[in-house]
């Protein structure tokens, strides 16, 4: 009998538009909270404005991945440090959403971006800004969550170039096209006979509706505490 083999790849949407637009969403708040910052004078209150939006970006990933699709959903990527290790040495399987290595990778990058946001919300920079709550904590811990917020934002630069640094050699060396998967929400997924394939991701009006709904209550908790906690 001949042995089964890897039959040829097929697409299938694994990116659905609310993680898609999500991700796009956070570059775009990134950069500018990024370039605000250090144009310094009155593009700080930019600054503030981007960091608010990353809160309610990073609040409505977190319902997300408990609500939304299969791949977007935490409990298809959990952090493990035995695949990602067999992952580094070689291990392969077919999969569609993040890879063992990947996911400890988007827990990384979530968690610093959660704590930049955070501590932001209670730092200042004793000349003319202030985050909207540091008047809920005493100067010693605002000292020190801005402190927190000054060193945090070189993890968070870093986590960036390490991403960018595997988008890359992704695309150079194993010839996966990780941002257009990002753009059109659909990989090549490898199948092996035999072997039950990937499903694809739900990615309907049912999913943007309720995207659009955890969104929207998101925001308004940030609001609610930017604006009624200060």
């Amino acid at each position: 009998m001949t042995p089964a083999g890897p039959a040829a790849p097929r697409r299938i949407r694994v990116w659905d538009l609310p993680t898609r637009l999500f991700h796009w969403l956070l570059v775009a708040c990134i950069v500018g909270s990024l370039v605000s910052v250090n144009l310094g004078g009155n593009a700080v209150g930019w600054h503030f404005r981007f960091g608010y939006a990353i809160l309610a970006l990073l609040l409505f990933r977190l319902l997300w991945g408990f609500a939304g699709p299969r791949y977007a959903r935490f409990a298809s990527f959990p952090p493990n440090p035995v695949a990602a290790i067999a992952w580094l040495r070689g291990a392969r399987s077919a999969r569609a959403g993040h890879n063992p290595v990947g996911a400890f990778s988007v827990y990384a990058m979530l968690a610093a971006l959660a704590l930049q946001a955070v501590t932001g919300l209670f730092a200042t920079d004793d000349i003319m800004w202030d985050g909207p709550l540091k008047a809920q904590v005493s100067n010693a811990t605002s000292a020190l969550l801005t402190r927190v917020h000054k060193v945090n934002r070189f993890v968070v630069l870093a986590l960036i170039v390490l991403h960018l640094a595997a988008i890359a050699w992704y695309g150079r060396v194993r010839k996966e096209p990780l941002v257009r998967a990002m753009i059109d929400g659909d990989k090549s997924v490898a199948t092996v006979a035999g072997q039950p394939s990937p499903e694809p991701a739900a990615d309907g009006a049912r999913e943007r509706v309720l995207a659009l709904a955890l969104l929207g209550l998101s925001a308004v908790a940030v609001w609610g505490i930017v604006t009624r906690l200060a």
